[in-house]
């Protein structure tokens, strides 16, 4: 699966705020890359498709999706080269020798680089990896790659094998590239402005810890350039959680939640006992003291914050809802002292 970018996010306050959510004008937090992608790139000599190989053949097309797994559509079997037994693909072998209920000593993936050998599924004719059944004649799948022995007969994915990350993906090579610096394939309109992150996709998801370069689910880029599930970013946002779970960054333009922050505060003054306090101060924070006419001691509580955004740091006054940044007005913000 390629990465496409996050979009369209929008967040809300937390409910112990606001009920309302809040709808975000600018939630583009898209991920490009000056890198352009070559031909030789996404099409390498042994993808070949075999309606484009073989025309006007009935015996190509017989058991054409009638067979294969939860995984692919395919009239092939495999054996694993690493403990000789046949599976439907890589994926059922991968869950079955990783099952809880295995050893975990004997748990393993296949190395499907390494696959010699496939099984008809139309005449259990067990021979060298190759697209076209030699004994029967059928096509085993219209997709085909001899780096990745990837078999598949629904081409609606628009499958492609990308050189620089070594797999095939999915989604038509027109509309992605590979970034070689983050290790893995993009969308196309992520372009102009990418973030790199070194191996960006080589990590686990950080919400589910599913590996992600070779996840079979949709990634998204975050404006940070890190990673994730859309599936887990958008439980996220179900969740009132808009920040990178990795730096903390704001995922999207939160500039209209901030606004109903301001409103808020300013609604919500401090509780005198936090504005008159003559006792020990915590040690996360101090106290300025200022002598009214009275001769009253009046305590201004202050606080040093950092900015998950922009990463500056200030010392604002504290208040018990949120703290806000002075250099980029974000309440995505952490006490530091």
């Amino acid at each position: 699966m390629a990465v496409g970018h996050c979009s369209n996010v929008e967040p809300s306050i937390s409910q112990n705020i606001f009920d309302e959510e809040i709808q975000i004008a600018n939630g583009n937090t898209t991920v490009n890359s000056p890198l352009q992608p070559s031909i030789e790139e996404h099409t390498p000599a042994e993808e070949l498709f075999c309606y484009e190989k073989h025309t006007g053949s009935e015996t190509l097309d017989k058991g054409y999706l009638e067979y294969g797994c939860s995984h692919y559509r395919r009239r092939c079997r495999i054996r694993a080269p690493c403990c000789k037994e046949i599976f439907d693909c890589h994926h059922c072998h991968n869950e079955a020798k990783n099952d809880i209920s295995t050893d975990q000593k004997l748990r393993h993936d296949v190395p499907r680089h390494l696959i010699e050998k496939v099984i008809c599924s139309f005449c259990d004719t067990e021979q060298e990896v190759r697209q076209v059944c030699f004994n029967c004649g059928i096509c085993m799948g219209k997709y085909y790659c001899g780096v990745c022995k990837l078999f598949d007969d629904d081409i609606s994915k628009e499958q492609y094998h990308c050189n620089g990350c070594g797999i095939c993906r999915i989604g038509g090579s027109k509309n992605f590239f590979h970034c070689n610096k983050c290790g893995c394939c993009f969308s196309s309109v992520l372009k102009n402005s990418h973030p790199c992150v070194e191996r960006a996709m080589h990590q686990d998801c950080p919400v589910c810890f599913e590996y992600l370069f070779e996840s079979r689910n949709d990634v998204v880029a975050l404006a940070c350039g890190h990673t994730i599930h859309k599936m887990c970013l958008e439980e996220m946002q179900e969740h009132h959680r808009y920040s990178c779970p990795i730096c903390s960054k704001s995922v999207c333009d939160m500039s209209k939640v901030w606004e109903k922050f301001d409103l808020e505060i300013a609604a919500t003054p401090m509780p005198p006992s936090l504005e008159n306090k003559t006792v020990s101060l915590s040690p996360n924070l101090h106290k300025h003291v200022l002598k009214s006419t009275d001769d009253t001691l009046y305590m201004i509580w202050q606080v040093w914050i950092l900015c998950n955004d922009c990463g500056s740091k200030s010392e604002v006054k504290y208040h018990v809802i949120a703290q806000k940044c002075v250099e980029c007005k974000s309440y995505n913000t952490r006490q530091t002292r």
